[in-house]
């Protein structure tokens, strides 16, 4: 099924839009990391979800397509995730030391993010900065972990579909709702996927 009939659902205004339930917005969002749609499908998906803003079951969908097409985790004790999108304007970034005092006590930490975003500071810049570990792929983390020190890994190395999605804000200048679901993701738990 093309993204059009979800599109038209979507794409209503504020007051007229509705929203998906959440086989449709997998659907929807597997379509869209599976490269099945067009770049002006993907900017009128992106405005349209800017416009209405996501709904549980849409963010719950989205989530359950990206965790398909992450790279597969396989902790074998509970981690905490740190998703660090926004990186840093004026303030402060502090994901990078709260993820080194949970490490230090012994507690598996994996912050995920952009490696860059212009006009911000990153968390995998702080990493970088700081000489902590960034995986390149998912059998770095576990070594980082053994050390006990927290691990960054770039959104690109975790979810490549999902760091193509992100990067349309480039193009398109707004958020979408990869960035925005992903802001949320430490939330949800983690079985063998991040």
């Amino acid at each position: 099924m093309s993204i059009t009939a979800y599109i038209k659902e979507i794409g209503r205004g504020k007051e007229g839009a509705r929203s998906l339930n959440q086989m449709q917005a997998y659907d929807l969002m597997s379509q869209v990391l599976d490269g099945r749609v067009t770049d002006l499908e993907i900017g009128a998906f992106a405005m349209a979800m800017r416009i209405k803003g996501e709904s549980t079951e849409e963010l719950a969908g989205f989530l359950d397509a990206a965790q398909e097409r992450c790279i597969p985790l396989r902790p074998t004790t509970p981690m905490v995730v740190l998703p660090s999108y926004n990186g840093a304007r004026k303030l402060p970034n502090l994901t990078a030391l709260l993820a080194l005092l949970l490490a230090q006590d012994g507690v598996p930490v994996l912050v995920h993010g952009p490696s860059r975003d212009p006009g911000r500071v990153t968390t995998a810049e702080i990493f970088h900065d700081l000489g902590l570990p960034v995986a390149h792929d998912g059998s770095d983390i576990p070594h980082a972990w053994a050390r006990r020190e927290p691990v960054f890994i770039a959104t690109e190395a975790l979810c490549p579909p999902l760091a193509r999605l992100l990067d349309a804000r480039w193009v398109i200048g707004l958020r979408n709702p990869g960035q925005r679901h992903w802001r949320r993701f430490s939330s949800t738990p983690l079985p063998t996927r991040c």
